[in-house]
């Protein structure tokens, strides 16, 4: 249904509760390398407990390998802190990709300027830094299954 781009993640914990949402919306899991552990490690297994193997995962060396293979007219979405449009706003449509950075850093400062028309948020009280990777992915991910008509 959708695509998950997580670019560099650092934490199994989250990489395995994403996949599982993934499983769950019949959505595709985008790993962009590096990755902060390894695919096979035991918390990631432990996080997407007994579904991990039944999650469809893609691993690329990097997001440029990630959009080459894609059609030109893929959608993609970018999900940051640094922009004031909530994701609210964005109107999402099957097959789009909802892109997230790394738990510690976000995602890289070339691409978000690159993508400032594609940036959204999610709207948070002033003295809220950010929110849990996988929290994020989810209120993202299932406002976008809603809009697609609700079905998974």
């Amino acid at each position: 249904m959708f695509n998950v781009v997580l670019i560099e993640p650092e934490i199994p914990h989250n990489t395995g509760s994403i996949g599982r949402l993934c499983l769950a919306t019949g959505s595709r899991l985008h790993l962009v390398q590096p990755l902060g552990f390894s695919i096979d490690d035991r918390a990631i297994r432990r996080a997407g407990l007994d579904y991990w193997k039944h999650v469809q995962v893609s691993l690329w060396t990097g997001f440029a390998e990630l959009r080459a293979a894609q059609s030109p007219e893929a959608r993609y979405f970018f999900l940051t802190t640094k922009t004031g449009r909530s994701f609210w706003e964005a109107r999402f449509a099957p097959g789009d990709f909802l892109v997230f950075g790394r738990e510690t850093r976000g995602l890289p400062e070339e691409l978000l300027a690159a993508e400032v028309g594609n940036c959204v948020t999610i709207p948070m009280q002033p003295q809220t830094r950010s929110l849990n990777l996988a929290t994020a992915a989810g209120i993202v991910l299932y406002e976008a299954v809603r809009q697609a008509g609700g079905g998974v």
